[in-house]
């Protein structure tokens, strides 16, 4: 497999994915004043953009690779997007997924047929646990972002952006706010979109990537991580890969605190009527509060949204 992801690589990617994921819709909105866009990839098939690189991925597997299955680790976004793409192409899946994670995410993960095997997110190693089930059965690993083919997938959405601000007759972005968890959706969009500024948003303490650009070499998540809604950007390290890329292209990264995020929650349902779980939000969340600047030309990404509907009802009331 090769290490590193180019443009051609994104390119590829969307033409091989086309017709398997949802060409999520952009819709323009206005924050203080200024006219930015959304990109509903919470609307995706799966609830988020995770779809897009799971399938890109294992369009991907040779016959026998089919044949013995896959395993992927993840908190519930990465885990529907691989049991769906899995279930599609008739492959047998097994995910291993945090015991703490939302139900609704473990529920939509397991009617896609995939085997579930929890885990300690505080004591256990979700690698570790998913190298051992793939040695025993055979089966090949399927990170949520650090593989080029997962990359590559990820960038699609980039590029729809470009096709869909085309057709509107909108100049090309200038700018993307990205929620990153460990930086596959923003690196591939960086890949895609080599003229627009990249942002990323992490939540405050799991802020990784942010420390990781600043310091110039990976610096993982502290063992004192405190608690966050947003599981969906829990992710320990970055990789090299996605390191490499956002430092490359020089995005800069900003936290956001848990109600910053409570309250883009509630602004995408208010101002939109569109359901956004707590991690989706983080970049909206980052310029509702003004650590990124709205500006023309802003894409801002809705990453997903699967949120337990009682959480959801509490955070917009």
């Amino acid at each position: 497999m090769p290490s590193t992801v180019t443009r051609e690589d994104v390119i590829a990617a969307a033409a091989r994915i086309d017709e398997a994921v949802e060409h999520t819709p952009l819709i323009a909105s206005h924050i203080g004043g200024t006219r930015i866009w959304l990109k509903c990839e919470c609307l995706q098939t799966g609830g988020a953009f995770k779809l897009r690189g799971a399938t890109n991925r294992l369009m991907q597997l040779t016959e026998a690779e089919r044949k013995a299955g896959v395993v992927a680790f993840s908190s519930g976004n990465h885990a529907q997007g691989v049991a769906i793409a899995a279930e599609r192409l008739g492959i047998p899946a097994t995910i291993v997924m945090p015991a703490d994670a939302p139900a609704i995410k473990v529920d939509n993960t397991r009617s896609h047929g995939a085997e579930i095997v929890f885990y300690d997110r505080r004591t256990e190693s979700r690698e570790e646990i998913a190298a051992r089930l793939a040695d025993e059965q055979g089966a090949v690993v399927v990170p949520s972002f650090d593989d080029p083919h997962i990359v590559s997938g990820q960038g699609s959405v980039g590029l729809e952006v470009l096709a869909q601000l085309e057709d509107f007759g909108e100049p090309a972005p200038t700018a993307f706010a990205v929620p990153v968890g460990g930086g596959g959706l923003a690196s591939g969009i960086a890949l895609a979109c080599p003229d627009a500024d990249i942002i990323g948003a992490e939540p405050e303490g799991w802020d990784d990537m942010r420390r990781s650009l600043e310091t110039g070499e990976i610096v993982p998540v502290g063992p004192d991580a405190p608690e966050t809604l947003c599981d969906a950007l829990q992710t320990p390290r970055v990789s090299p890969i996605t390191f490499g890329i956002l430092r490359d292209r020089k995005a800069e990264v900003v936290a956001v605190s848990e109600d910053e995020v409570t309250a883009a929650v509630r602004w995408a349902w208010e101002h939109h009527q569109l359901v956004v779980e707590p991690g989706g939000v983080a970049a909206l969340a980052a310029v509702l509060a003004g650590k990124a600047q709205p500006r023309e030309g802003l894409v801002i990404i809705l990453s997903g949204g699967n949120i337990d509907p009682a959480l959801h009802a509490r955070l917009v009331a």
